[in-house]
């Protein structure tokens, strides 16, 4: 990220405080999204449903599980590549294992070797239940930060002090209007890093104990992005001052500079666990349930993230995507002018249209109180369809760059805050001037006193809930929190 805003002209200077700008930005839209799951405890593919409809919210579900797809076939790579660091500590030979692939398969036979590895360590971890899978980040929140830190004392070491050299010496190579547009560029670079997370974050919050328990997110978010920016910054400057061969903005590709194999195997070890808790809480998790509120009846969150880990990391082939598809890697990265409205309608209809008073319960009806129109919330759908479009010119443009769309970049540069916008304005005057009286209610459903007043005590008869569809159809109940 820091390299990229450095790339288009910025100095270190002015892209810490984009980088810390746009976490700020980005963890009010998770905590405000987050605080929703974490009252109604249900995920987010149940939750889209108050704003876009039961039938409509397979718009943002899809769309989301298909992006968490790729995106862990991606992340599945990087790990690979960390396994086959790790193993060229233990085992420097690899480097000279013969390669039997041809060149059309855009990977050699190690580095194949290494992605099916990692993989396969990966895979134990998605069956552990969301619920249970705590420990993975306790672990990874020591280690990894250990690493980094001992990464940046050793550049500062190496170099005696890293901030007169290289990057930090760079001054900004635009000035004026560019270099606002430049800036805001990056601050939305920044927000798009976390805005698929401020769709999906209540699939992790609806566990939480309290509300409360997920407010240090405004917090953390922010810092722990910026002084990583900033590690980032000072350790690939002390590269390039160390070995002269460039900047070595990867990490991965710094650690196979080094002489030392403990420090490398450590190093990339972190960066694999990183990489595995990373997957697991922005993809797997997320896919799968997406996929079980597509086919609850055949699929639980193991099964999805199973069906996550097949098709991302196999079906999808990610290593051809990063070797040839690089316009497809920007329309992913470009998809946030998609996640903003979403987020923004989900929070807009939550705290101002509803007033956090929603029918849990109904959330789970085909036919309940969020059919709307159809299944579709217009009011929604309008909104989509006013605030993607003045992004897509800017978009095509960073796809294509031959494709001369002239001012239409500009919007693109602010698509995550300009789509936000008006997605949310328009959403919010239209429930204004035609209000979703069937939904608007005096105070919160929670299907608690339904759950107490259906479900058999210790002393009724197994099958004594409903005569008519037997002891197992309780489909009203059996899915509230």
């Amino acid at each position: 990220m820091a390299s990229s805003m450095l790339a288009i002209g910025l100095s270190w200077r002015q892209v810490l405080p984009a980088i810390a700008v746009g976490h700020f930005l980005i963890a009010i839209v998770i905590t405000l999204n987050g605080t929703i799951g974490a009252q109604l405890h249900v995920p987010f593919p149940v939750l889209n449903r108050s704003s876009f409809g039961f039938y409509f919210a397979y718009f943002s579900i899809i769309s989301r599980a298909i992006l968490a797809m790729f995106w862990f076939g991606i992340q599945t790579t990087t790990g690979g590549e960390c396994v086959y660091q790790m193993l060229k500590a233990i085992w420097p030979s690899i480097q000279h294992l013969p390669n039997h692939l041809p060149e059309s398969a855009s990977i050699t036979t190690s580095a194949m070797m290494c992605y099916f590895l990692y993989w396969l360590i990966q895979l134990p971890l998605l069956l552990v239940p969301v619920h249970k899978i705590r420990w993975l980040f306790n672990i990874k929140s020591v280690i990894v930060p250990a690493c980094w830190l001992s990464m940046f004392i050793w550049a500062l070491v190496k170099t005696g002090g890293a901030s007169g050299t290289s990057i930090y010496s760079q001054p900004a190579t635009i000035h004026g209007s560019k270099a606002v547009w430049a800036w805001f560029a990056a601050v939305n670079s920044a927000l798009g890093n976390f805005a698929t997370l401020g769709v999906n974050i209540p699939d992790f919050t609806r566990f939480a104990r309290s509300p409360r328990a997920q407010y240090s997110q405004l917090l953390v978010i922010p810092v722990a992005f910026t002084f990583f920016a900033f590690i980032g910054l000072t350790v690939t400057s002390s590269g390039y001052e160390i070995y002269g061969k460039g900047y070595l903005w990867d990490p991965l590709t710094l650690i196979d500079q080094w002489d030392n194999r403990a420090a490398a195997f450590f190093a990339s070890f972190s960066f694999a666990l990183a990489t595995v808790a990373t997957n697991i809480g922005a993809n797997s998790i997320s896919c799968a349930n997406d996929l079980t509120a597509l086919a609850p009846r055949y699929i639980n969150i193991r099964r999805g993230q199973v069906i996550c880990a097949l098709i991302g990391g196999w079906v999808l082939c990610p290593w051809e995507i990063l070797a040839s598809a690089i316009g497809f890697l920007t329309f992913m990265g470009g998809y946030t002018i998609v996640l903003g409205p979403i987020s923004a309608i989900m929070i807009v209809d939550y705290y101002l249209v509803h007033k956090k008073k929603i029918d849990t319960p109904s959330l789970y009806r085909p036919k309940g109180r969020y059919r709307y129109t159809g299944g579709v919330n217009m009011r929604a759908l309008a909104a989509v369809v006013v605030a993607v479009p003045p992004n897509l010119p800017g978009l095509i443009n960073a796809i294509n760059p031959k494709i001369n769309v002239g001012g239409g970049v500009y919007p693109y540069n602010i698509a995550y805050l300009l789509g936000f916008t008006i997605a949310g304005t328009i959403y919010y005057t239209l429930s204004i001037v035609f209000p979703p009286t069937e939904t608007l209610l005096d105070a919160p459903i929670t299907g608690e006193d339904e759950v107490e007043h259906k479900l058999p005590s210790e002393h009724d008869e197994e099958g004594s809930i409903d005569e008519k569809k037997g002891p197992n159809a309780r489909e009203d109940i059996v899915e509230v929190p």
